[in-house]
Parts: C-alpha cells; sequence; structure tokens
C-alpha cells in the first residue's frame, strides 16, 4: 500500500479554529460544563512532564521547580517537582477524564483535563501555562523556554485555547489542492524541501498586529498534531493525520504561498486559512515519536511534483461534501 492509499484509508479530520477573531467569521466554544479530575466519578490517568530549556540555544535548565495546579484553581498547586541535569521532569500521573470521551463521537464532554504549569529557575523569568492539557492513558510533554531574567522580572504567561476539536469553530475556507505555478513571476521551488524551520503568524495572513515565530518544522507538526487530533487514538489514524498535516504544510512551503502575495511568512495559524497552531501548548509522547518517524514524507498526485494540500473537516459540527471527515 502506497503513502496516498494509506491515508485515504485511515485519514481522519477536523474542524478549525482561531483563538482570534478574524472579519467575517464569528467565534464560540461548546458551552457545556468544564471536566474537572476533582469532579469525576470514573477516574482516569495520563501523565505529565515538563521539559525546560532556555530560549536561545535550547540548553537544557536543571533545578528548576515546576508548580502543577487544576486551571480551575490555579493557585493551589497538587504536585511540584524539580528538573534533572536534562531539565526535564519525571512523568507524573495525573486525574484525566475516561478514555471513551475522546474516542466517541456521541459524547460531548470535555475529554481532556486542564492543569497549570508554572516554572521557577534562579536567574530566569518565570513561565506560566494555562490550560495545558491531559488526556488518559498517554503522556503529554510540555515544553517551556525560559529566557534570562531582567532586573524587573516580568515573566510570561501562555493561556492555551481550546483543543480544536472540543471548541466550536469556523471551517476551513476550500482552496484547490494543486496550486497552479505557471503564473508570471509566481516563485516556486525547485523541488520539495523539508524546511529545519517554517515562520507562523499567529493570526489571520492580513492581521498586521499578530506575531510571527521561529519555529523548527518538526516541532511546528507535533503542536498542530496535537492541537488538532487526540493523543488516544489508533496508531495508524494518528499517522494518516501526520502525512496530512505534513503535506499541507509542504505544498505552503513548496509554493511559497504567502511570500508570493507579499507576507514575510511560510503558514498561519488561523484554521480558516491554515493548520491551529498554538504557542506554548503542550504535546504528545506518541505524537512526537510518529512525527519523528515519518518527518520527511508527504502525499502527492502522478506526475504532479508539489505537495497535496490536503483539506479536511469533522465531519459532525462541520461538512464538508468530497473531503475526509473525523467521525
Amino acid at each position: 500500500m502506497n503513502i496516498k492509499e494509506y491515508y485515504m484509508n485511515n485519514a481522519k479530520s477536523f474542524s478549525y479554529s482561531d483563538a482570534r477573531q478574524f472579519p467575517g467569521v464569528g467565534q464560540s466554544f461548546r458551552t457545556s460544563p468544564r471536566i474537572y479530575p476533582a469532579q469525576m466519578e470514573t477516574q482516569s490517568l495520563g501523565s505529565l512532564q515538563v521539559n525546560c530549556v532556555t530560549q536561545n540555544g535550547f540548553r537544557p535548565i536543571p533545578g528548576a521547580t515546576v508548580s502543577i495546579a487544576y486551571t480551575g484553581d490555579p493557585t493551589s498547586a497538587i504536585e511540584q517537582l524539580t528538573t534533572d541535569e536534562l531539565g526535564r521532569t519525571e512523568p507524573v500521573e495525573l486525574p484525566a477524564p475516561p478514555l471513551e470521551y475522546s474516542l466517541d463521537q456521541t459524547i460531548f464532554e470535555q475529554p481532556y483535563s486542564e492543569y497549570t504549569v508554572t516554572v521557577t529557575a534562579p536567574g530566569y523569568e518565570t513561565v506560566q501555562v494555562s490550560g495545558t492539557e491531559l488526556l488518559p492513558t498517554v503522556n503529554a510533554v510540555q515544553p517551556i523556554q525560559m529566557i534570562p531574567a531582567p532586573e524587573t522580572t516580568r515573566g510570561e504567561r501562555f493561556v492555551i485555547p481550546p483543543h480544536t476539536l472540543y471548541g466550536d469553530y469556523p471551517p476551513k475556507i476550500a482552496e484547490a489542492e494543486i496550486k497552479p505555478t505557471n503564473e508570471t513571476g509566481e516563485i516556486v521551488l525547485r523541488e520539495v524541501v523539508v524546511p529545519e524551520f517554517v515562520i507562523v503568524h499567529d493570526g489571520p495572513p492580513t492581521d498586521t498586529s499578530a506575531g510571527n515565530y521561529y519555529e523548527r518544522y518538526r516541532d511546528y507538526i507535533k503542536n498542530v498534531a496535537s492541537s488538532e487530533i487526540y493523543a488516544t487514538w489508533p496508531e495508524s489514524t494518528i499517522t494518516a493525520n501526520i502525512l496530512a498535516i505534513m503535506s499541507f504544510t509542504l505544498n505552503r512551503v513548496y509554493t511559497e504561498w504567502y511570500r508570493n502575495q507579499g507576507y514575510n511568512f511560510t503558514i498561519t495559524s488561523s484554521t480558516a486559512f491554515d493548520h491551529k497552531w498554538m504557542r506554548g501548548r503542550n504535546i504528545y509522547s506518541n505524537i512526537g515519536t510518529a512525527v519523528d518517524q515519518v518527518f520527511n514524507n508527504y502525499l502527492s498526485r502522478p506526475n504532479v511534483r508539489q505537495p497535496i494540500l490536503t483539506q479536511y473537516c469533522d465531519g459532525r459540527n462541520v461538512t464538508c461534501p468530497g473531503w475526509m471527515t473525523l467521525w
């Protein structure tokens, strides 16, 4: 079975969102109550590990203090850990919702628990992440990048929005899956290249107030996959979705899609246009492993050099005839 057949047989898809408002599209989220571990009748467990490195150079930060609290009660720590010489904590087991919440399409309860992670280290600014998502049976990894503290320490705080499969988000704006490359003046790479970095514009293309962030290609794919699929899914389904995400991203790289429109970035975090990338969010160990195994692959059609711009919807909240769907 070739990659395309594998993808078509296994790929799932989902709805899109954006943490920002953009013209013509409203934003809303499910109104069902948040499910926190202390409220669960049936307790499942996931694990959480925190990795601390310097923002410049990605050097490990040993001896950092990591405090973990429920996001619903961020001032009451339930775990306090210390990073080792590699800047990592030991994985710690924490309560999470029942496994079926992330596997059964008829269940609309929040399938993950949310935690607030606060990291302090001598000589560095404090970093806090609110909304680290913990799924049952899998290991969540919360990356933390710290910068040296100035004389006045202000710290850095990330607030992670709802997962795209739980939030009620607007759908992807449809595009041609194969881009024309014969337009006068259009710049296209000579061959498909897997980049070391991509530049992510954290908002819609026309939002000039949104920041641009250099992300390692593999880290970008891991972030998007963790934001758009559940790590509790079967391995083949996870891999197929990663292939779709990579193919879409490499199409943007190969066709220089945004640069040909006068922008100075590779891709956006707006789900109306691209994938959902959430700055500062956690990833999952099994998703990270799957990305590392297939990171230089993509989907294509016979006699077409460019990767396919793979598009999809969830099939439950948003219908998309002719596209692949999740449920």
